[in-house]
This record gives C-alpha cells, sequence and structure tokens, in this order.
C-alpha cells in the first residue's frame, strides 16, 4: 500500500483553487502511470506550525505502481501540466505539496531517499485523518501503531475539517 499526501494553499494561475490543483496533480500520477485505488475526503486545515498563511485543503491518496520508491519522489504535478512548486521557504504556503507518506512496510536506511516513512507523519491531522478514512487498521511500519491510535494521540490544537464539495 502506497499512501500519498496532498496539499495546496495556493491558486495556480493556471489550474485555478487548491483543490483543482490537488485534483490536477492526481490526474498527473495517473498519466505517469500511478494506479489511484482511493482518495479521502477533502479536509481544510491550518498551517503547521501555526501562522497566518492560508488555511490548506489536503487528502491523501491509497495509490498502486510498479516503480520503484525512489522512483516515486520525481512523479510531481508539473511534469506534464503547469502546476507548480512554489514552495521557497520550509512549512510556507505552496501551490502543491506532494508527498510519499509511505509505501508498504518499507522504512528507509540512513540517507535513503524519499525517506520511508515520511518523518513527519506522525502527529499531523492532515494527514492522519484523511489516511485513517481510505486505511483503517493501516500500521506504522517502525512503532507499529495502528492509524487509529495515531489519530487518538493528535494535539488537540491541531484544526482540520472536512471541505464540503466543490
Amino acid at each position: 500500500m502506497i499512501l500519498i499526501g496532498l496539499g495546496s494553499n495556493l491558486e495556480s494561475d493556471v489550474l485555478g483553487s487548491p483543490r483543482q490543483v490537488c485534483e490536477a496533480a492526481l490526474r498527473e500520477l495517473a498519466r505517469a502511470g500511478v494506479e489511484i485505488e482511493r482518495v479521502s475526503r477533502w479536509y481544510e486545515s491550518a498551517p503547521v506550525p501555526p501562522s497566518d498563511q492560508p488555511w490548506f485543503v489536503n487528502a491523501v491518496a491509497r495509490v498502486r505502481t510498479a516503480r520503484p520508491r525512489a522512483a516515486l519522489r520525481p512523479v510531481r504535478p508539473g511534469s506534464g501540466v503547469a502546476v507548480g512548486r512554489s514552495r521557497r521557504v520550509r512549512n510556507g504556503a505552496r501551490v502543491i505539496d506532494l508527498d510519499v507518506r509511505a509505501y508498504d512496510d518499507k522504512v528507509s536506511g540512513p540517507g535513503e531517499r524519499p525517506e520511508l516513512p515520511h518523518p513527519r507523519l506522525v502527529g499531523r491531522a492532515f494527514v492522519l485523518v484523511p489516511l485513517a478514512e481510505i486505511a483503517p487498521g493501516w500500521r506504522h511500519p517502525v512503532s507499529g501503531r495502528t492509524v487509529e491510535d495515531l489519530v487518538a494521540d493528535l494535539p488537540k490544537a491541531q484544526a482540520v475539517r472536512p471541505r464540503g464539495p466543490g
């Protein structure tokens, strides 16, 4: 099971709203040979760490591919569509953020990229809440904890809410 997190909090001149950018990212992944098995609902989430930038639109996709995990890193929207990855500052506003969160039960060795499971997967409501929706019972490959346990331990201050249609 390969899990990819999507997020955006800036509009694209080409594609439109943050949700439209994320939907374009899913289409781009499919064109690159990644089978989209399931996508969570869309969620709105406050920036982490807290800041005055716009809230994010987030989702998690469960995908399948024959590509090795290292080959997934360059599969980013914009390779065939002008989506852009305009983040210049860590934790700053961005048009698109697309991260491989987990690749089966793989655990990366020192210095291996992408780092799996994603080092900031735990403790992030905008990842764990949609992940629990599409992969109930999923276990973190290092700690062995279920996604439900990880969600229960989330800081109460992290705001994430389902986004309505559109």
